[in-house]
Parts: C-alpha cells; sequence; structure tokens
C-alpha cells in the first residue's frame, strides 16, 4: 500500500528526525512504546517519545556527543535503548548497537574502529565487559552512561541525563538525507565484523518500499524481540515504526516473544527461520497431545487451507466452493488452534535471514499463513526482495523491491544495485571504502537464480558452498533443511569441503525418545528419508548425533540464529575427522 501518513517532503529529502516531528505533530496522542514493569504496561505515546528524545539528546550533547560522533550501545530491547537511539539521531551523532552476546575481542574490535568516545550499556554484567576498554591503548572510549542506576558503579545514570541540559530543538535540521543514521557491524560469522554504515535515504525508501507491498492496521503493534544490533529488528522495531506511526512493544528477552504473542495477538509477527522452527515444534507438540478425532478434524482442516494457500499462490481466485470451505475450517477449527499461540489475528506473516525449510513453510501453510520469505543482507538494508500478499511463492525469497535491481553473474552469484543498497564500509579512519563497482553493482555472495517470473530462490552463501574432492558443488543449507524435515533433528551441520562425501553433527528435537536405541533408530530414518531425496553428492554418509542445544550463548549461532560454521567446525574438528577415519 501507498502510506496514509503525511510525508514531510520527498521521500529521497526525508530524515528519521523530520518523521518523528511529523509523528509528534500528526500523531501525538497515539501510542508509540510500550514496555513492562512487573506486571504492567508502561507506555509513551509519539509526542511523549519526541520530547523524550529531545531531552535526551541535549543530555548527551552535554557528555560531547555530537554531529558524525558514533556512540556505542550494550543494552536488551528497553526503553532506554530506542529512546537513546532517537536522542542520538535527533543530535547527527550516529548510533551504534553491539550484540549483547559479542566476545571481548568483538567489542575491543567495534570500538577501536568506530573512534567512538562514548559508550551506553545495560548494567553491572555489560559496565565490567567495557571498563577494561576505557583504559585500553589505542581505543578511544572515554566515558560510559550504565541504565540500570543501581549498578553504574563509578559512571553516569541513564536517567541523571535528562534536564541535565537545556533541550535544543534545532540541531536535527543540520541532518542530510545522505548523513550516516546507523553504522550497523556485522555478526561475524568469519572474521571480524564490518561496518556497514547506512543513511537516511537508504533506510527511508525502504520503508517506503516495504510500506507499499503489505496491507497492514493502522499504527499497526510490533512486537520488538531480535537484537537492536541486527539490522532487521532496526528496521522493524524503530525505522518502520517511525515511518509509520506504528506502535512497538519491546521485548528484552527473546525466549519471551511466544507468551507476548499470547498476550497481544498481533496483526504483524517476524521471525527468523529458527523462531518459526520452534513455534512449529510447539504447536505440533499441542496438536499430538489431542484426541485422535480432534486431531483429524484439525489435519483435514489443514489440507483446505493449503489448498486455499496453493491457489493464491497461483495468482488464482479460490473457488465459492474453496472459499467457503476455508472460512469454515479457518472459523471453527484453526483460529481456535492458532489462538493458542497468540496467531489468529495475523494478516502478515515474514522470515528472512536464511533459507526457511519447506516442511515449516508447509505447516504454517495449513494454518492459511503463507510466510512471506525475504532475503537481503546488511549491506541491503535489510530487505532486498520479499514475497507479499499480492505476489509469491513459497520456497522463494519473492521479487526486488521498488528501486533495486537485481542480476546473476556468470558463477550464480546474486549482484544488487539501486538506492537502498548502502554506500560502503567504515573504514577505521572514519572514511568509508564504497564496495560497489564502476556500475554501482554490489555482489552479495549469495548464490541464486531468477524464475521465468522474477522470483528469486536462493541456493546458499558463496563462501559457504562444499566443493568435494570429486569437484561437486553442493548447498549445506539445502542438505540441512532437507535433515531437519524430519521432526527428530532439531538442528544439523553439513561438512565436507575438500573430501569424498559429507558428514554431518545432528543436534535432537527436544521431542525426539529419550531411550537410546530409539533414538538412534529415529536418527537413521531421518538420515535415509534425507538422502532419498538427495542427489548422490548431497548425501550424508556418516553422522553422530550430539546433546545439547546449539545457541548464541554457547556459540555455535550468530545473535540472529546462523549457523557459525567456523566455530563448529572448530569445535567439533576431532569429531569430524573421526567421521572420516574410523
Amino acid at each position: 500500500m501507498t502510506t496514509i501518513l503525511r510525508l514531510p517532503s520527498d521521500p529521497a529529502e526525508l530524515t528519521l528526525p523530520a518523521l518523528l516531528l511529523r509523528n509528534a505533530e500528526d500523531h501525538g496522542d497515539l501510542p508509540a512504546l510500550s514496555w513492562r514493569i512487573g506486571d504492567n504496561w508502561s507506555t509513551l505515546t509519539w509526542g511523549e517519545v519526541r520530547r523524550e528524545a529531545v531531552a535526551l539528546a541535549a543530555g548527551y550533547a552535554d557528555l560531547g556527543a555530537g554531529r558524525g560522533d558514533h556512540v556505542l550501545m550494550m543494552m536488551s530491547n528497553r526503553p532506554e535503548h530506542w529512546l537513546s537511539d532517537l536522542a542520538l539521531t535527533h543530535l547527527g551523532a550516529v548510533p551504534v548497537s553491539v550484540y549483547g552476546t559479542a566476545a571481548p575481542e568483538q567489542i575491543a574490535h567495534i570500538a577501536r574502529h568506530s573512534r567512538a568516545r562514548l559508550a551506553i550499556v545495560e548494567g553491572t554484567r555489560e559496565r565490567e565487559l567495557w571498563e577494561p576498554l576505557l583504559a585500553q591503548e589505542g581505543v578511544p572510549l572515554e566515558q560510559l552512561v550504565v541504565a540500570e542506576p543501581a549498578q553504574a558503579g563509578p559512571h553516569r545514570t541513564y536517567d541523571s541525563l535528562k534536564g541535565a541540559a537545556a533541550p535544543d530543538d534545532k540541531a536535527w535540521r543540520e541532518s542530510r538525507p545522505t548523513d550516516p543514521l546507523t553504522v550497523v557491524y556485522t555478526s561475524g560469522t568469519t572474521g571480524d565484523p564490518k561496518g556497514v554504515r547506512i543513511t537516511h535515504r537508504n533506510v527511508v525508501l525502504d520503508a517506503l518500499a516495504l510500506d507499499r507491498l503489505v496491507e497492514l492496521p493502522d499504527h499497526v503493534e510490533h512486537l520488538c524481540y531480535l537484537p537492536f544490533a541486527h539490522i532487521a529488528e532496526r528496521m522493524l522495531g524503530i525505522y518502520l515504526p517511525v515511518f509509520r506511526a506504528s506502535h512497538v512493544y519491546l521485548c528484552p528477552d527473546p525466549t519471551a516473544v511466544g507468551a507476548l504473542a499470547r498476550e497481544l495477538r498481533p496483526a504483524q509477527f517476524f521471525g527468523v527461520p529458527r523462531v518459526w522452527e520452534k513455534l512449529a515444534a510447539a504447536v505440533r507438540a499441542a496438536l499430538a497431545a489431542l484426541p485422535e478425532e480432534r486431531r483429524r478434524a484439525v489435519e483435514a482442516a489443514m489440507d483446505t487451507a493449503r489448498a486455499h494457500v496453493a491457489c493464491r499462490e497461483r495468482g488464482e481466485d479460490p473457488s465459492a466452493e474453496l472459499e467457503a470451505a476455508y472460512r469454515t475450517a479457518k472459523e471453527r477449527v484453526l483460529d481456535p488452534v492458532l489462538a493458542l499461540a497468540g496467531f489468529d489475528r495475523l494478516v502478515w506473516t515474514a522470515s528472512a535471514s536464511a533459507p526457511m525449510p519447506q516442511d515449516v513453510v508447509a505447516f504454517w501453510a495449513g494454518f492459511g499463513l503463507a510466510i512471506m520469505d525475504a532475503w537481503g543482507l546488511t549491506e541491503t538494508i535489510g530487505v532486498a526482495t520479499t514475497n507479499s500478499p499480492g505476489a509469491f511463492r513459497l520456497g522463494s525469497v519473492g521479487r526486488p523491491i521498488d528501486g533495486l535491481e537485481l542480476r546473476i553473474a556468470a558463477d550464480g552469484e546474486i549482484l544488487v544495485r539501486g538506492a537502498t543498497v548502502f554506500d560502503g564500509y567504515l573504514r577505521p579512519d572514519g572514511s568509508v571504502e564504497d564496495a560497489r563497482d564502476a556500475d554501482g553493482w554490489f555482489a552479495t555472495g549469495d548464490i541464486g537464480r531468477i524464475d521465468e517470473d522474477g522470483f528469486l530462490w536462493l541456493t546458499d552463501r558463496k563462501k559457504e558452498m562444499i566443493v568435494t574432492s570429486t569437484g561437486k558443488n553442493v548447498s549445506p543449507a539445502l542438505v540441512e533443511n532437507t535433515l531437519k524435515e524430519h521432526p527428530f533433528v532439531d538442528q544439523a551441520y553439513v561438512h565436507g569441503d575438500g573430501r569424498s562425501y559429507l558428514v554431518a553433527l545432528l543436534v535432537p528435537d527436544t521431542t525426539a525418545p529419550t531411550d537410546p536405541a530409539a533414538l538412534r533408530e529415529g536418527i537413521a530414518q531421518a538420515v535415509e528419508q534425507a538422502n532419498a531425496r538427495l542427489s548422490r553428492p548431497e548425501q550424508i554418509k556418516r553422522y553422530r548425533v550430539l546433546d545439547g542445544e546449539w545457541s548464541p550463548q554457547t556459540g555455535e549461532l550468530t545473535p540472529s540464529l546462523k549457523l557459525r560454521r567456523r566455530a563448529i567446525r572448530d569445535r567439533y574438528a576431532r569429531v569430524l575427522d573421526e567421521l572420516y577415519t574410523d
């Protein structure tokens, strides 16, 4: 849709502070930000948000933050993080969020590389990570601000900034659309994180393109639970809400998002594939516990819903008979089940970050939910291509958004060009290294193909493609997702670069049998079923079943829940070698 909201000027000339002022003027009484205090919600309106941001900006200016300065933040999804972001943007400073799971050496790299003199952190844990950097040679960091007042130690508290200086409502007017809005440091699946410089224009044009594709309720709510250090939550949890004047509910604990969805029953929900997998597993477990007659009724209703989704996918109008059957199944059977997850009001569901397992896509289609898979990188401001309710192909990642060009290089690599592609990587001296070629094309590092209808289909990351000793190219994500379609397999890592065959590390699902013999039999069946669908070079010849789920905390996943392939390979090097030598 085209936004119903007033745009203060041409979109290409807008800045985020201009949109925030528009919200205060046009939608000042509408809720903007909510967070939980005990059992209750505290809420700020858009008018109150802007007043808080302006007052807070004066406090940060009093600490020396100014135009062009990078300011680092390590906090969970709490109001101090969200409001500080807008306050720093008001000053023309550049807020940079750092993953809470970042290793000390990664934090030191970002502090050194960004040349930031100020960091805002949450509490004792974060303070103790950052304090050594204040005295570290080569790190410009000079000050810390701590959000939790009782845990600030000798440092300034967040609360002390408000009212510390007279507000200045003029600084934002000096911002230009080509100025940096943020720098997002990639999560570093390999090597040091790179600083991706993103401008106001990049973000506003991306928001406008996304807004045109999706029909959402006015001032829709958003459940904000992914880290702000990830471009997806920056767009969904900060920039799009400002663009749409929508309502953000902060969820500082990502594991609590399921409970929050049940409470709020949102109209839109975004989840990386791992989130959709976990939610599907929970619903499957609930269905398995139903009496047989009720379970059969649900399965029949799901078949009807899949037929309805398939009809929409082909661009056809469902027959009157199918439409009536779907409406009945939805009202009487499917919505009551979805209500248990808080998903009965959903009109938009989406995923990105990694290929979505097809069994998960098919499962949710059985409830009438066509998950709109999207694709993009931090360098493309998140979304570059996406499915939409008006045009989708399940399994693809959709078509390019408005203003973005797409082509496939001779080796299969996806190239992009347009106003929503970043202008370069931040250098340690503050300059920007343009990563585009002479014609403006950016090589994404992803491999894919474009079908006859213009939909993009991903294969894998170029650097992650396995090349066997026989010269065969294999997509590990394809093999891993095929393995995970079996209910006993929760996580999978496929290995075999330079080897004559592939091996796998498998993490069982929590619903898998605890009896060792039954588990062995079930996992063997999972591998056998996967191999039956894979080509000979893609088949798994040997595997090892591991204990314990992989997570960002244990080091095998990035904060955005993608596999850290190098970390897994290094951690399980002995096990992988044994799979080839035993």
